[in-house]
């Protein structure tokens, strides 16, 4: 083995190390000692070539959005031709199917996310800004096949779409707040169903009369309003 070779290995060893770690017990509870009587490395090797807690963090942080990030991007034309509301809710998933399988990773997106150390906050927004703009990349494939009202312009569009994952974002610090445990994957997905549906259809009441391209987006039929109703309110 190269000296080089030695020195990826123990980078590499390290990373896993501190993964685990923060994954498992947070940023607050872990320290480099801690790091290194767990997992059997000399504190030499250690800060030799990281100086604190801070760096290393910051390094399993970095490599989460990094893998998050080629994960989706060669995930993502699954979702092509489904409508709007699908492919949403699709792309959410895909987050989620990717941290089923990587916990620990889970639990550092999260932590970065929504209780990120306030000394780290602006690092970490940087190191978001890469898997930020393929949300964008996504946004906008989306926006491209959806038959926008007259003058709607497309960027707008799609700032409101960032808007509603935002929403989701401080949600789910609110229930992070104070150690709450957030609502499951299942309701999460079936609010931002509902919420989704009203930004892109809503909240009018929608006939084929009056709103016929609803029909043609979703391949799904306009609801039929009530006779009964209409008929009651007639007399």
């Amino acid at each position: 083995m190269t000296q080089k070779e030695r020195q990826e290995h123990s980078r590499r060893e390290i990373y896993r190390a501190a993964l685990e770690e923060f994954g498992t017990n947070g940023y607050d509870q872990v320290n480099m000692e801690r790091i290194c009587a767990n997992h059997g490395i000399s504190k030499g090797m250690m800060y030799h070539y990281y100086s604190s807690k801070d760096q290393l963090f910051l390094l399993c942080v970095e490599r989460t959005f990094s893998d998050l990030k080629a994960y989706v991007e060669q995930h993502m034309a699954e979702l092509d031709g489904q409508d709007a509301l699908e492919a949403i809710k699709g792309y959410f998933l895909l987050r989620e199917r990717y941290f089923e399988r990587n916990p620990w990773q889970k639990a550092v997106f999260e932590h970065a996310m929504l209780r990120p150390p306030r000394s780290l906050a602006d690092q970490i927004q940087q190191l978001r800004a890469p898997i930020q703009e393929t949300n964008r990349e996504f946004m906008r494939r989306l926006v491209q096949r959806m038959p926008l009202r007259p003058g709607l312009e497309p960027d707008k569009v799609i700032r409101h779409l960032e808007g509603i994952g935002t929403f989701f974002q401080n949600a789910m610090a609110y229930y992070c707040q104070g150690g709450k445990k957030g609502p499951d994957l299942h309701t999460m997905l079936e609010h931002a169903g509902e919420m989704l549906d009203l930004f892109l259809y809503g909240v009018l009441r929608q006939t084929p009369e009056t709103c016929p391209e609803r029909e043609i987006r979703t391949g799904r039929p306009a609801p039929q309003p009530d006779e009964s109703i209409e008929k009651e309110e007639i007399l």
